[in-house]
């Protein structure tokens, strides 16, 4: 493993490299947490271990105010980590050992990875959205944020809950984004990985993005919840079984 930071702008990003085999070329996927996450969490490290088990790279990166990225979690927004990720996808396609790239990220950072898939679709072989959080920007334009209300009208300066605060800039920038017009954008394959319980992100947004997307297959986990909670040995059996079908 190697550890170290990514530049974006100015921002230092937190990253880790885990490659199965560091004398060979091969693939390399990009893994980004979700809305309040890092890259320790179980289920992101599960989804590491399952790729490098698979022979995938694993890049894990840590989003501007997570982990120990740079910047303040209150003044976060989707804008900034689309160019974090950018940045990112920039930095990954220059390592010289890395033949085809894959993206994945969990929640926020599967929404991140559904708009980056668009924007740079040629770089990415596949990408997989694990219980993406796609309705945000639909939330943010109907006044809604994970569940706490807000004139949507007139952006106050906070939304916040007991666990987390954010700028008004944060529903500002989100009222903006179209997640559909980022999914008929991109054609290539697609692996949604979502828990049947899950009462953040409702599974119907993972049925709704498997029937839009061109080319996507959706594998539901049952009885579980927003993170994978007794289940990561499942997800980590989808993700590895995945990537050999890629291998194929």
């Amino acid at each position: 493993m190697k550890e170290f930071y990514i530049n974006s702008d100015g921002i230092r990003l937190h990253a880790k490299l885990d490659r199965p085999d560091d004398t060979v070329k091969g693939a390399l996927c990009i893994l980004v947490h979700g809305f309040t996450g890092h890259m320790e969490e179980d289920h992101i490290v599960a989804a590491q271990k399952a790729m490098n088990e698979a022979g995938i790279s694993v890049l894990r990166v840590e989003m501007y105010g997570h982990g120990k990225s740079d910047g303040e979690f209150r003044d976060h927004t989707l804008y900034k980590w689309v160019t974090n990720a950018l940045a990112v996808v920039e930095y990954a396609r220059n390592l010289d050992f890395v033949t085809e790239l894959y993206m994945c990220g969990h929640s926020q950072g599967g929404l991140l990875t559904m708009l980056i898939g668009a924007m740079c679709a040629d770089d990415f072989k596949a990408i997989l959205p694990l219980s993406p959080a796609w309705m945000i920007p639909e939330d943010a334009r109907n006044g809604i944020m994970l569940g706490n209300k807000f004139d949507k009208e007139h952006i106050p300066e906070k939304v916040a809950s007991e666990s987390w605060e954010v700028s008004g800039d944060y529903i500002r920038t989100a009222q903006t984004i179209h997640a559909e017009d980022s999914i008929a954008r991109y054609k290539g394959k697609v692996l949604i990985v979502h828990g049947d319980e899950d009462t953040v992100v409702p599974f119907s947004y993972a049925e709704k993005a498997a029937k839009l997307y061109n080319d996507a297959e959706l594998v539901p986990i049952y009885g579980t919840d927003h993170g994978f909670i007794g289940h990561l040995d499942e997800l980590a059996e989808i993700i590895t079984s995945f990537f050999k079908k890629e291998a194929l």
